[in-house]
């Protein structure tokens, strides 16, 4: 079990830039960065992420024991603990929905996004760092895309208590992808995840391609059925509901 080393600011420009900083530096795993305001956020694909005060700005450095090819599970395994870190504060019958690779939805916008950064050491990975950011009480404007708040649906948490519960579920999660392989994150993502046959469109370096979600591969590929064949992709940004 990861003792979380867990550090409050005011404010930083970006949670994961200090990670990563202090991860080249050679800190050890188990550093957890919460700032109350961030003035450079980083999102997916280069996108400034918008971090309004009273929202969770959080980022976590890792040291895992995996080659890096498998570091693709994290991203998987940060939006399980992300998805049941937030259902601890939403009413019984709400819950979070996973989007893939990175995202967190809920009532079909998106609540939380995940970003990955990591270092090679020859072919093991030597440092991880998980950003997370989630829309507590306040939801950034992202062109053509929905968001949401916890709030929204009823869901009360300070930044603080955020930071705890999603560190207890990474803390779960971690033990479960060391002790028993990828497979149960899979497995959990699946059941927390778009269901099986829903229409997805796929927008990639090579263009976009529709067709109908068929799981994930092993090593947590997006599966598509598109003209009744099933395709993998690595990377991507998916639209939900599309027509195919």
């Amino acid at each position: 079990m990861i003792a979380w080393r867990l550090e409050q600011h005011d404010a930083l420009e970006s949670t994961s830039d200090d990670c990563i900083r202090r991860a080249k530096a050679g800190e050890p795993e188990g550093l957890a960065v919460l700032a109350l305001r961030q003035t450079a956020g980083r999102g997916s694909r280069g996108r400034q992420w918008e971090a309004p005060p009273d929202n969770l700005n959080l980022s976590v450095l890792l040291r895992p024991a995996l080659p890096m090819a498998q570091t693709s599970i994290f991203p998987l395994l940060a939006g399980v603990a992300v998805a049941d870190a937030m259902a601890a504060f939403l009413p019984a019958d709400t819950a979070p929905v996973l989007k893939w690779p990175n995202d967190v939805l809920l009532g079909g916008a998106k609540l939380a996004g995940i970003l990955i950064d990591a270092a090679p050491k020859g072919d093991a990975a030597d440092w991880l760092v998980i950003g997370i950011g989630i829309n507590l009480v306040d939801a950034p404007t992202l062109s053509g895309r929905r968001t949401t708040t916890l709030a929204r649906f009823g869901g009360k948490a300070t930044p603080g208590q955020a930071a705890q519960m999603v560190l207890h579920y990474l803390s779960f999660w971690l033990e479960v992808l060391d002790h028993s392989g990828l497979s149960p994150i899979l497995d959990a993502w699946q059941q927390r995840g778009h269901a099986i046959g829903s229409e997805l469109q796929l927008t990639g370096i090579e263009g976009t391609i529709s067709g109908r979600f068929a799981g994930l591969s092993p090593s947590g590929e997006l599966l598509l059925n598109v003209g009744n064949r099933i395709e993998r992709f690595h990377t991507g940004e998916i639209l939900l509901g599309v027509r195919t």
